[in-house]
């Protein structure tokens, strides 16, 4: 049976963009870049930033957002008008780029749920940070789906509490930002 509902246009459909912001490392600029979020009703789902020149004093700030292709062009359209902006980028749509988060991961448990929780960071690549006669520290650098799985693999096994660093990211190839 055909339905009466047909798909959205391209440009309609929701999909997750990874920013990448150049600006200058000075007071007040995150929350400016922070409140044209909110302001709007726009969602961050990762924020990083750290200053990656620092003779020039520039910071990258990467944003993870969901929206569609016009909300994210309106989103950068806005971040271009920003005083310290420099430039913006949506890695999304530049061609291929590397996308990388760390978490920390807090295991409690014993006997089999011990076992099974470094049979598990093994698995994954993650690396044992602490240990004591009842949990494990993990940490794990990969992409948020990766981390993700991870953390879905470990609440079956006594995950209590975890921290992640949200995503950085660079586009591939020979060209700079």
């Amino acid at each position: 049976m055909k339905s009466h509902y047909s798909d959205p246009p391209k440009h309609q459909v929701s999909r997750r963009h990874t920013l990448s912001v150049l600006v200058d490392n000075e007071p007040g600029v995150l929350a400016r870049i922070a409140g044209l979020f909110s302001g709007r009703g726009y969602n961050i789902e990762s924020l990083t930033v750290s200053e990656t020149e620092h003779q020039k004093h520039v910071s990258r700030i990467t944003v993870v957002t969901t929206g569609t292709a016009q909300v994210i062009e309106q989103i950068i359209h806005q971040l271009e008008r920003l005083v310290p902006v420099h430039r913006v980028r949506d890695l999304t749509t530049h061609g291929a780029f590397v996308e990388r988060e760390l978490a920390l991961v807090k295991v409690v448990g014993t006997g089999d749920a011990r076992r099974e929780a470094l049979r598990l960071a093994e698995a994954f690549g993650a690396r044992t940070m602490d240990a004591t006669l009842t949990s494990f520290m993990f940490e794990l650098t990969g992409t948020s789906e990766e981390v993700e799985r991870f953390l879905g693999t470990l609440t079956e096994v006594g995950l209590v509490e975890v921290s992640r660093t949200g995503v950085a990211a660079m586009a591939r190839g020979a060209e700079a930002f």
